[in-house]
């Protein structure tokens, strides 16, 4: 087989590429290791940028988002009792999206296969080879039948635990990591949101988060150790926990139900330098994590996307280079501003360990300035609705 671009990994950031590359002309196989049944049963984090919404609807797969997504115009913010609003609209002009990943996934494979697009499932021992060449490929088996395809580029959108970023060389390959102490239980139920905006808290207690996906889907966190197991939590120990961290006000208004799905979630902040091999690209987690305080997970991998893909067609349609040779350079200058962004607002909200007294005074002191300072709170509304590619 042969084709222009090979995409590892058939998530979302995999996904959007292949769609927007398709719109171009410009040919893709994408190989994933599960099914779309597996895919599409990971629950993720839903609040969009606008430029992972503009994204879309280059893939033409916006039309369900702009549908049924709900626009936020603010996030709370409170500690104790204590609660203030950023105003993203007034102080950015823009507003974030809140719409499952899953549904921007299960859009985007609907959109593929409505364009006969090739995804290869269930994918095993993938390897990419002669990426420092002009002519890369990758083998991989499906099955007990080995496979190769031949390839001008590949996408390495395979995740933190791929192949992609491994196959840069020791020598080559630098990484940065900060692992937290701590991990977010979530919980997703079938009831109302306690507020129609987002509520990151911190107590005494520590963190806890209050989102949602739709108007009778909410989705909860609280902070809890790295060692704990999910199956410690009962359904009512969460939500007697989660009311501890909340304002008053918000707890009593607060309807629980049966937990729908129920996991922990560790902490990390990651960045692998360089992003580009040759011919091989990373995209998305593959290259860079970060905790999930302000979602910035899924809207950091479509703004790799939108480096590629804009080299890979500059490549194609004018025949420049320029757009492939500085997609790591480019890539790696705005993933470290939100890495900043993800630490900053992580160390804000969370409780660790080794914090003392004076620690928390500072954190509370903070929230009080974030509060009451409009320049401070546009920085963080700027950061929060998406930074410009």
């Amino acid at each position: 087989m042969r084709t222009q671009v090979v995409i590892i990994g058939g998530g979302p950031s995999g996904l959007l590429l292949s769609q927007l590359l398709h719109v171009r002309g410009i040919d893709s196989i994408v190989l994933e290791r599960k099914t779309r049944d597996y895919v599409l049963s990971r629950i993720r984090a839903g609040v969009l940028e606008r430029g992972l919404l503009e994204l879309m609807r280059k893939a033409g797969a916006a039309a369900r988002l702009e549908r049924e997504g709900l626009p936020h115009d603010g996030a709370l913010l409170s500690y104790g009792d204590e609660m203030f609003r950023i105003d993203f609209k007034r102080l950015t002009g823009t507003s974030v999206i809140v719409y499952g990943q899953t549904e921007v996934t299960r859009d985007l494979y609907d959109a593929r296969e409505a364009a006969g697009g090739r995804t290869e499932f269930n994918v095993d021992d993938v390897e990419i080879h002669d990426t420092n060449r002009d002519r890369p490929y990758v083998t991989y088996r499906v099955g007990s039948e080995p496979r190769r395809i031949d390839c001008d580029f590949v996408a390495g959108c395979d995740g933190f635990h791929g192949v992609s970023r491994k196959t840069i060389p020791d020598g080559v390959r630098k990484e940065y990591e900060r692992v937290y102490p701590f991990g977010w239980l979530g919980v997703l139920s079938e009831t109302p949101p306690v507020n129609h905006e987002l509520i990151y808290a911190t107590s005494s207690r520590g963190f806890a988060l209050c989102s949602m996906r739709n108007p009778m889907l909410s989705r909860y966190y609280v902070q809890c150790p790295a060692t704990d197991r999910v199956e410690a939590w009962s359904d009512s120990a969460f939500w007697d926990e989660l009311r501890r961290r909340i304002p008053a006000d918000q707890a009593e208004k607060l309807v629980t139900g049966p937990s729908i799905e129920k996991s922990i979630a560790p902490l990390r902040s990651f960045v692998c330098e360089p992003m580009r091999w040759g011919r091989l690209f990373l995209c998305g987690d593959a290259a860079h994590i970060v905790p999930p305080t302000g979602a910035k997970g899924l809207n950091t991998a479509a703004s790799d996307v939108h480096y590629l893909y804009n080299a890979l067609r500059q490549y194609y349609e004018e025949r420049d280079s320029s757009g492939i040779e500085r997609y790591s350079e480019r890539a790696l200058a705005r993933v470290w501003k939100v890495e900043r962004f993800s630490w900053w607002f992580s160390s804000l909200m969370h409780h660790f360990p080794e914090q003392t007294e004076f620690d928390h005074k500072i954190q509370t002191a903070e929230l009080e300035f974030l509060r009451s300072n409009e320049d401070s709170q546009r920085a963080m509304a700027t950061n929060y609705v998406g930074l410009p590619y």
